[in-house]
C-alpha cells in the first residue's frame, strides 16, 4: 500500500496535504463546475482527485491512471511570473511522465461541452 501511495502523490510531503486540504475548502466556481463533471468517474468511467498533492505541487484534478492533471487557471495565470512558473511545473511533471492540459475560468463557465470533450481526448487510447 505504501508503494502505491508514493507513486500516487510521487513523494508530496506533508505540508502539500495540509494546504490540499485548505484549497478544497476553498474552491473557485470554475473548479467546483469543473469537480460536478470529474467526480464519481463521470468522464469514460476514470476517477479524479481535486486538489491532490503530485510531487512538489498541486493539482487542481488529477487522474492516476492516466497520469494526467487538469488545471483550471484564473486571471492571475496571465502574469509573466507566474506563466513561466506554470511552464516549469509542466516541464518538471512531464519528466516524471505527467501530462497537464490546461483551461480558464472563462473556457469552463463558457464553454464547459469543449472543455469535457478536450479531456476526453487525452483519456481515451
Amino acid at each position: 500500500m505504501e508503494e502505491y501511495k508514493d507513486k500516487l502523490f510521487h513523494g508530496a510531503n506533508l505540508k502539500l496535504f495540509e494546504f490540499s486540504k485548505a484549497l478544497r475548502k476553498n474552491q473557485t466556481e470554475a473548479e467546483e463546475i469543473m469537480w460536478q463533471c470529474l467526480r464519481n468517474r463521470k468522464i469514460l468511467n476514470f476517477k479524479f482527485r481535486r486538489q491532490h498533492p503530485v510531487h512538489k505541487f498541486i493539482a487542481d484534478f488529477y487522474c492516476h491512471e492516466a497520469k494526467l492533471i487538469v488545471e483550471i487557471d484564473g486571471g492571475i495565470h496571465n502574469h509573466h511570473e507566474n506563466q513561466e512558473y506554470d511552464q516549469n511545473r509542466t516541464d518538471e511533471l512531464k519528466e516524471i511522465g505527467i501530462t497537464i492540459i490546461r483551461f480558464t475560468n472563462e473556457d469552463v463557465n463558457n464553454n464547459l461541452n469543449e472543455v469535457i470533450n478536450v479531456i476526453k481526448r487525452y483519456l481515451s487510447p
